[in-house]
C-alpha cells in the first residue's frame, strides 16, 4: 500500500513538473524578444547595428554602379536604380529621409568581404540568393526583389539561337559569380567546350564582348538586358530565350545582428504589401483617415508595429512617400529599358511578388 501511494505522488509530481515545462516552453515561442520593461514585461526587439546607423545619422548602403537600370551613377553623380531605391526606402524607414544613404560601390568578387567585415550595413546589388552565401558569407537575404534567370547574348551575325550551338565558343564572364559556375555546369552537361573571357567588373566584361574578344557574354538576364542599351550597336546583339537558372536577387545584411535584418526585411515587404493595397507615392496622405483595420496598422494609424522594430509608427508611409511602392520602383527604372513584370509581378497577377502580414 505505501509503495502504490509513493509512486501515485511521483506520478502527480511529474505530471505538474511537465505541465510546467509546456507551459514555460508555450510562453517562451511567444513572447517578443527584447530587453525587459519595468514590471516584466517584455520590450520590443532592439538592434545595435540600427543605433549605429542613427547615431552615425546615415545608412551605409552597397551598390552595383556599372549596372544601368538597376545601380549606376547618373550624369549628376547621383547613384540611381532599382537596387538603389531599396537602400533609399530602407533610409526613409530608420530616418524618416529617402537620402540618407552613403553608397558605397562593390565588385562581385568583394561583396563577401563587405558583408563579413561590416564595411556596409546592407547591400543591396544584384545578388543571388543561394545555399552557400547563407552559410559561408554569414549573410541574411531579404525577400527577393527581382527573380531573374541566367541568359546569353550574341552578336546576331553569328547565328547562334542556343546553347547547344556554342560549342567552342568563348564567353564573356564576371568572376565570382553564380554566373561562372552555371556556365561550366551547363557545358559540362551538354559535354560542350567553351574558352572563359574572365573578369572582375560589368564594365571591363561588357567592353571585351563589344570589341568582339568574346563570341558569346553570360550574365543574369536583367543585366544583359541593362548592358544592351550601352553597346555601340545595340540592335546587332541578341539576347536568347534560353534561360540556364534561377536567380533570386535581393538585398542582404550580416547575420551578425538579426533584428536589423527583420528591419531591411520588413521594408522590402512594405514595398510589396504597399502594391497590393494600391497605396503608391501619390495617395498614401489620403489613407490618414482610413477605417480599414490592415491599412490603418500597416500605417501605423494603430497598433505598435514600428514600436516592436525601435522605428517611428508611421515609418512605411514615410517609405512609401519617398520612393512609391515596389511597382513604381519597378515602372521607374526597368519598364523604359522594355523589362516585364513577369515573375515579378504580384502573385494575384500571376507573379511571385508576396508580402509575409502586417499584423
Amino acid at each position: 500500500m505505501r509503495s502504490t501511494l509513493l509512486a501515485w505522488v511521483t506520478g502527480i509530481g511529474l505530471v505538474l513538473l511537465l505541465n510546467s515545462l509546456i507551459v514555460a516552453c508555450s510562453t517562451e515561442s511567444t513572447t517578443p524578444t527584447g530587453s525587459p520593461q519595468a514590471g516584466g514585461t517584455p520590450g520590443p526587439a532592439r538592434s545595435t547595428l540600427l543605433s549605429t546607423i542613427q547615431g552615425r545619422g546615415q545608412l551605409i548602403c552597397g551598390v552595383n554602379d556599372q549596372l544601368p537600370g538597376f545601380g549606376n551613377v547618373d550624369a549628376a553623380g547621383k547613384y540611381t536604380g532599382f537596387d538603389v531605391d531599396f537602400c533609399r526606402a530602407v533610409s526613409a524607414a530608420v530616418f524618416g529621409e529617402p537620402d540618407k544613404v552613403e553608397f558605397v560601390p562593390v565588385k562581385s568578387a568583394n561583396r563577401q568581404t563587405a558583408i563579413q567585415s561590416g564595411e556596409v550595413d546592407m547591400m543591396s546589388r544584384n545578388t543571388t540568393w543561394t545555399l552557400t552565401r547563407d552559410f559561408e558569407w554569414g549573410a541574411i537575404f531579404a525577400p527577393t526583389t527581382y527573380h531573374d534567370g541566367q541568359g546569353f547574348m550574341v552578336k546576331t551575325a553569328r547565328n547562334i539561337d542556343s546553347i547547344e550551338k556554342m560549342d567552342g565558343a568563348s564567353i564573356c564572364v564576371l568572376s565570382g559569380t553564380t554566373t561562372e559556375l552555371n556556365l561550366a555546369d551547363a557545358f559540362r552537361a551538354r559535354n560542350l567546350k567553351f574558352t572563359p573571357v574572365v573578369f572582375d567588373n560589368d564594365d571591363a566584361t561588357y567592353a571585351a564582348y563589344d570589341q568582339g574578344r568574346c563570341d558569346v557574354v553570360t550574365s543574369d538576364q536583367s543585366s544583359l538586358i541593362s548592358r544592351k542599351s550601352t553597346l555601340k550597336a545595340p540592335n546587332e546583339s541578341a539576347i536568347l530565350d534560353q534561360v540556364i537558372s534561377k536567380e533570386p536577387l535581393g538585398p542582404l545584411v550580416s547575420q551578425s545582428d538579426p533584428v536589423w535584418a527583420d528591419i531591411v526585411r520588413w521594408t522590402i515587404d512594405s514595398l510589396i504589401y504597399a502594391e497590393e493595397r494600391g497605396i503608391t507615392s501619390q495617395n498614401v496622405s489620403t489613407f490618414a483617415s482610413t477605417q480599414d483595420p490592415d491599412i490603418k496598422r500597416f500605417l501605423g494609424g494603430e497598433g505598435n508595429l514600428g514600436q516592436l522594430m525601435g522605428l517611428a509608427p508611421d515609418w512605411t508611409a514615410k517609405v512609401i512617400a519617398s520612393v512609391g511602392n515596389y511597382g513604381e520602383i519597378f515602372d521607374r527604372h526597368l519598364k523604359p529599358l522594355g523589362v516585364e513584370r513577369g515573375l515579378n509581378d504580384l502573385y494575384t497577377k500571376g507573379g511571385l511578388m508576396y508580402s509575409i502580414p502586417f499584423r
